[in-house]
């Protein structure tokens, strides 16, 4: 087995220590395993161009599936993104921490590459204590599931190990994954709104949270 630093978080003094491993490793430019409230993610410092490519080698993928970003708070979104329609915003107030993905157009002066994003950015708040606490730390991640491109995600540490083990730095244990449905993705760049993946939040959901905006959202994916 590889001899990445793999912690354990099930007592306030190891979960402190995990957190900050982590934090270090990801402001060094390296990789680490996190888990979330879906599945376990494997994270890099969104504004390294090196980390980031270093993810996307990790994964077997190329830049033409950026990874989408996490954030701590939901003000975050607004340092990111630009031109975010008030329904937008509203399904952010209704269901961040959660399983929602945002893709809305990303500031210009932004000074990160993610890949081919044609100028987008997918932004999501989990839900999870660990993650967040890590998150508040580093500040925006680029994470994608905790996987080989093609193999299921992992959804607990002995599964991201065994596949990702020899390229990260950091592996934060949290036990087993919700492991449910992946985030409900949103267009958010288009006026009227599109749904480009329906996941843990539904279509009635969603629209029942923006009635007031006149906004009905439709599954076109």
């Amino acid at each position: 087995m590889s001899d990445v630093d793999r912690l354990a978080t099930s007592t306030e003094e190891e979960r402190e220590a995990a957190v900050t491993a982590a934090a270090g490793a990801v402001r060094r430019g390296e990789l680490v395993v996190i888990p979330t409230d879906t599945v376990y993610g494997i994270a890099a410092d969104a504004f390294s161009h090196e980390a980031v490519r270093s993810l996307l080698a990790a994964k077997g993928r190329g830049r033409e599936m950026p990874p989408p970003v996490l954030v701590s708070a939901a003000t975050t979104l607004d340092a990111l993104a630009e031109g975010v329609p008030p329904w937008a915003t509203t399904l952010v107030e209704r269901f961040w921490p959660g399983p929602l993905t945002l893709v809305c157009r990303q500031q210009g002066s932004l000074m990160w590459d993610l890949g081919e994003t044609r100028g987008t950015v997918a932004v999501r708040m989990p839900d999870d204590e660990v993650a967040l606490a890590v998150l508040e730390r580093t500040g925006p991640l680029a994470v994608s599931s905790a996987n080989l491109t093609g193999r299921p995600a992992a959804t607990d540490a002995d599964q991201a190990e065994a596949m990702l083990g020899a390229v990260v730095s950091v592996i934060v244990d949290g036990g087993t994954s919700p492991g449910g449905e992946a985030s409900t993705i949103i267009d958010a760049t288009v006026p009227e709104g599109r749904v480009l993946r329906l996941g843990a939040l539904s279509l009635d959901e969603l629209n029942a949270a923006i009635a007031e905006h006149g906004v009905v959202l439709s599954d076109e994916g």
